[in-house]
């Protein structure tokens, strides 16, 4: 009796067809992926870090530079054009400063004091170079005099210096007035006639005083009219009008 040998069977796919004639998968065949590797660049790199260090030098200089402050001069009360500045006309204050701000160090205070006002200064205002002057506001050929006045022979609106007064001589109709110019009187001047006046220029003006209110103001005229004005001012005979921009 012979026996016959079997070889085993090869493995079988899901349908039962062989493994190796197994067909194509189902559904699409997802692409390979392409890794791209990028490419450092120096010379980007560097330009970056730079820019953010000069930008964060750039911060630290404006921060510094906006907590600096600097001592100066500051105006700590309003002084006319032309008036002598005392000790209490100003003081110092630290502020941060634009560098193009012109400016008066607080060191430089105290040679300030005795000095004239060049322009207006109002209080709580900076002071600058520009706005005292050590000159003298009597030119050449002119005479300073103090005229002293009282508050009905003075206009309502304050006189500030630099400003064109006529000087008018108001005398007692018994009594002739000084005429400036020749150191004699003037007897029509009291007789209805037109009243003898001197231009004059207000340097500066003084406070009225605690009891009659009177005033004291200084002013320029020219030397052949100081001494009659002098004398005229001692009479107490005499007002301030106020000339108007346009001369009239």
């Amino acid at each position: 009796m012979s026996s016959t040998t079997r070889s085993p069977s090869p493995p079988s796919g899901a349908a039962g067809a062989p493994a190796a004639l197994a067909g194509p998968p189902a559904g699409p065949v997802a692409a390979p992926r392409m890794v791209r590797q990028r490419r450092h660049r120096p010379g980007l790199i560097a330009l970056s870090v730079a820019l953010i260090a000069a930008g964060g030098l750039s911060g630290a200089v404006l921060y510094s530079s906006s907590g600096h402050r600097t001592a100066v001069v500051v105006v700590a009360r309003d002084v006319s054009v032309g008036s002598r500045i005392a000790e209490t006309d100003l003081a110092t204050a630290s502020i941060a400063l634009d560098p193009t701000v012109q400016s008066v160090k607080a060191s430089r205070v105290t040679g300030l004091v005795g000095q004239r006002a060049a322009t207006d200064l109002k209080a709580g205002s900076l002071l600058a170079p520009s706005q005292v002057t050590d000159q003298t506001l009597i030119g050449p050929g002119e005479q300073l005099v103090g005229v002293s006045v009282k508050p009905s022979q003075l206009p309502a609106t304050p006189l500030v210096p630099g400003e064109q007064v006529l000087v008018v001589s108001t005398p007692d109709p018994d009594a002739g007035a000084v005429r400036p110019g020749n150191g004699g009187t003037d007897a029509a001047a009291g007789s209805g006639t037109s009243p003898v006046t001197l231009s004059a220029k207000v340097v500066a003006v003084g406070r009225p005083a605690a009891a009659t209110g009177a005033v004291v103001v200084d002013v320029t005229v020219p030397a052949a009219d100081g001494p009659a004005l002098a004398a005229q001012v001692a009479t107490g005979n005499i007002s301030l009008v106020v000339v108007g921009r346009d001369g009239s």
